[in-house]
């Protein structure tokens, strides 16, 4: 069935369909990951985004029941080359196409991707759409669909992806700290990297207020990443200002370093096409170490490498960018305890270069006690913990507080609660994150959930404290740093050089531009495997002839859409394919 893929400047694409059909319109964007398409797919930060891979091969693995991010598909849509015709894995309980399908999510497959991303990355991420079935109509109708669809910028979208409700995830082994995460689009593996290293995480909505992070009493706060654009999330940047007044240690990934940077006082801008991918450099300035990181993200904090600037709780600093553009990738407080990255410390498909950063954040709790678990193991048995500092607005002693010093507790503020007593919280219901795995259970209703489960991040309005020990998800725990997830060495694999195609005069697969090995494959008759270019029409297990039209490339029932960009104006002579593909392939290279 055909699909077509509609940018607003007017390029189209035309492809097959794939997943689900109909329309949906979204940001065009593209990210650079190789492998862990089912984690880029369920992340909540690609929410209502169109996601082009420019891996070609997509869906090998097919889509298992371990690796979602989220409690479903998170894309507006997706856009790839070829995708697999089958799954092979172990792991796999069905193909990437039929969960697409199941969730309802349009996507397009069989076009020019790499033409695709040259569009993207030279005029940037913009609005489009992917049609197909009865959403088809004349090609200015769907230009004019996408024109009228929302942009990216000015986007408040965190509230469509944050929980309903305050939900648990319960530490591995024994409880040292216990902090408080405002979902703004949280992933699963981070609550699960956080309980690795004994931290009970309380998942609170993106709407909680300072009455209720302190209800908890934590030891630590954290920002998590998420879709939209940072200057509409004013509630979130509210409440990490208040976080900042009671020098609660702070710690905010991806959004939640574009949060903490609007906290302090720093503006945000929207970047042309953004970084999104797995292999992401990011230097450190203090030390100099170069980390290879995991990123999606279409905004960035303002700023310099190194810059040191004054904020109303200490002075700051930019500590990491990236040196492909210089793109803020993190920044620390001075004088008091908060840290945050742009990048994904987190990030289960690879790599792992900044796992270390969830430790750096059980340190900074350690050296700033402030909560319960943590400083109840350091004070005198049956000592009460001290309140929060006062925050500077409700300083009415006269006396300014000196910077880095904590000030001394007014009368009328409640010491809190003794340690004894848990939580408030831990009464929400519960996400076991151990090894063990559930029992079977009924097949749930679509998505993989049951209506009302508490059992992932963005569980239901319905869920609630009862309903803790009958959802329970339990899902492989991430082993600490220096430890074999497997118990063996692992050893990588060695690597080779791809093999060109064995027939003379066809480009060599690793130089030349994909486009000019298609058009040399179609002018001998096809691929070396098909009969009508080298193989034996008599012999056994020789691959049928494709389908009339198709083409003998991709084996596709269409070809690539390989019309020129920009089109000749209206009345001109026709004109070559690819006039300076040569020119444009060379300056790309170099």
């Amino acid at each position: 069935m055909t699909a077509l893929l509609v940018l607003e400047d007017g390029r189209i694409f035309r492809g097959e369909a794939y997943g689900a059909t109909g329309q949906t319109l979204g940001e065009a964007v593209f990210t650079t990951g190789m492998t862990g398409y089912q984690e880029t797919l369920t992340d909540p930060s690609y929410h209502r985004q169109i996601v082009l891979q420019t891996a070609p091969q997509i869906g090998n693995t097919g889509w298992n029941d371990e690796d979602d991010e989220s409690r479903a598909i998170q894309v507006a849509g997706y856009v790839v080359r070829d995708p697999a015709r089958r799954p092979s894995n172990w792991r796999a309980t069905g193909s990437l196409e039929d969960a697409l399908r199941a969730q309802g999510v349009v996507g397009i497959a069989g076009i020019d991707t790499r033409a695709a991303v040259r569009h993207l990355r030279e005029q940037g991420a913009m609005r489009a759409g992917i049609f197909s079935g009865t959403a088809l109509a004349a090609d200015d109708e769907l230009v004019e669909r996408v024109r009228q669809a929302p942009q990216m910028e000015g986007a408040d979208l965190y509230g469509a992806v944050t929980t309903a409700e305050t939900y648990v995830v319960p530490a591995v082994g024994e409880r040292r700290f216990v902090v408080a995460a405002l979902d703004v689009g949280i992933k699963f593996n981070t609550p699960r990297m956080m309980a690795a290293r004994g931290i009970e995480v309380h998942v609170l909505p993106a709407s909680s207020t300072i009455e209720t992070v302190e209800s908890l009493r934590p030891d630590g706060f954290f920002l998590a990443n998420g879709p939209g654009d940072p200057a509409t999330a004013d509630g979130p940047v509210a409440l990490a200002r208040q976080v900042l007044e009671r020098r609660i240690p702070l710690f905010g990934i991806c959004f939640g370093n574009q949060i903490l940077g609007r906290a302090l006082g720093r503006s945000t801008y929207k970047l042309r096409y953004g970084h999104r991918g797995i292999n992401i450099p990011v230097v450190e300035h203090a030390t100099g170490r170069i980390a290879i990181t995991s990123q999606n993200h279409g905004f960035a904090v303002s700023g310099e490498a190194g810059e040191e600037f004054d904020t109303p709780y200490g002075r700051a600093q930019i500590t990491h960018t990236c040196p492909n553009d210089g793109c803020v990738e993190g920044m620390a407080g001075l004088d008091f305890p908060a840290f945050s990255v742009q990048y994904h410390p987190e990030a289960a498909a690879g790599p792992h270069d900044a796992s270390d950063l969830f430790d750096r954040f059980v340190e900074l709790m350690t050296e700033y006690p402030v909560g319960y678990a943590g400083v109840a193991g350091q004070r005198p048995e049956g000592t009460a913990p001290a309140p929060y500092p006062r925050p500077e607005a409700e300083n009415h002693s006269g006396v300014e507080a000196r910077p880095g010093t904590e000030p001394a507790p007014a009368p009328a503020m409640t010491a809190q609660p003794d340690p004894a007593t848990p939580p408030t919280a831990t009464a929400a219901p519960s996400v076991d994150l151990r090894p063990t795995p559930p029992a079977p259970t009924p097949a749930p209703a679509a998505g993989g959930f049951e209506p009302g489960s508490p059992e992932g991040p963005h569980g239901g309005a319905d869920a609630g404290p009862d309903a803790a020990d009958e959802h329970t998800t339990r899902l492989p725990v991430t082993p600490p740093a220096g430890s074999s997830a497997t118990g063996r060495d692992e050893v990588e694999p060695p690597t080779s050089r791809m093999p060109a195609v064995g027939r003379p005069g066809t480009p060599d697969p690793l130089t030349a531009p994909f486009s000019d090995i298609e058009d040399a494959l179609r002018r001998d008759g096809g691929t070396p495997a098909h009969p009508g270019a080298t193989a034996d029409p008599d012999a056994e297990d020789t691959p049928a002839d494709p389908a009339p039209g198709g083409d003998p490339v991709s084996g596709r029932a269409r070809p690539v859409d390989d019309r020129p960009w920009p089109p000749p104006p209206t009345g001109s002579p026709s004109t070559p394919q690819h006039p300076d593909r040569h020119d444009q392939a060379r300056q790309e290279d170099h």
